[in-house]
């Protein structure tokens, strides 16, 4: 998994001097649109988003979503659920042009896990009508259908203010990384060279601006299912590694599973989240 970054020293060491500073994006294509940092946050170690689902209401808290492996309790242990947890964690809030606008206070972890899955939501203390009145930010859309293959998508960090631009290469049955197995994960094509810090970032469709992942690994040295290298398991058993190649975790099942007031509802129909 990309690493949670403890501290801007150890951080500046994965991606040598200089790194720090916003990267624009290559120019968009023709059938896309630009794809900008507004709605996403840094973490104190990793990065993240503002996202609603496609029928959240204004007055709804507003939920910010990471990776399970970035949450503040710790990394959860294989079949460990984490729902309904006080928290107070803060978010610093980027406009288009990476800008600090805000900060973002939780009120809770609504859910994190990192079985089948790698992924953290928290809500807030704001909700999404108060968020864009104050600062003018609009959350991003989880998109409720499965991602396609081929698709051209942006990995856009809150915590590097950075974006990186590939496409969707496939799709792996399994992955496993140490001791933590993830289903139906998102690869990427090798344009996408994430690094630690880049844990949680929304995974955009550049066509529709909706998020279609989060995310969260990449196989940095060739070893094979060890954490920081997953390796993919097909439906067969056999097992291949992919050096230098990001992954995602799909998060079209996610709006399921929120209702009314944002509320979690593992018990809702369709949503296929795992429980505690």
């Amino acid at each position: 998994m990309n690493k949670p970054l403890l501290g801007a020293l150890f951080a500046l060491a994965l991606t040598g001097a200089g790194a720090a500073p916003a990267l624009a994006s290559p120019a968009p294509q023709a059938d896309t649109q630009a794809v900008d940092f507004a709605g996403t946050v840094a973490l104190s170690n990793c990065s993240g988003s503002v996202v609603r689902m496609p029928d959240s209401q204004p007055g709804d808290p507003a939920l910010v979503m990471s990776n399970g492996h970035c949450l503040e309790s710790g990394m959860p242990g294989p079949g460990e659920v984490v729902v309904d947890e006080p928290s107070s964690r803060t978010f610093t809030l980027l406009d288009a042009d990476a800008s600090d606008v805000a900060t973002l206070k939780a009120s809770k972890v609504a859910y994190g896990t990192m079985t089948d899955t790698d992924v953290s939501m928290y809500e807030l203390t704001s909700t999404y009508q108060q968020i864009e009145d104050e600062y003018g930010i609009k959350a991003l859309e989880l998109q409720d259908q499965h991602p396609e293959q081929g698709k051209a998508v942006t990995v856009v960090s809150g915590y590097w203010k950075k974006t990186y631009s590939c496409s969707v290469d496939g799709f792996a049955h399994e992955l496993r990384e140490g001791d933590w197995t993830f289903k139906d994960s998102i690869r990427y094509t090798s344009e996408c060279q994430i690094i630690g810090g880049t844990s949680g970032s929304p995974l955009v469709d550049d066509a529709t601006g909706k998020v279609v992942g989060v995310n969260n690994t990449t196989n940095e040295s060739g070893e094979e299912c060890t954490v920081n290298n997953p390796c993919e398991v097909d439906e067969s058993g056999n097992v291949t590694v992919h050096e230098g190649i990001g992954y995602a975790q799909e998060t079209y099942g996610i709006p399921a599973c929120f209702g009314e007031g944002s509320k979690l509802d593992l018990n809702a129909e369709g949503c296929t989240l795992p429980k505690p």
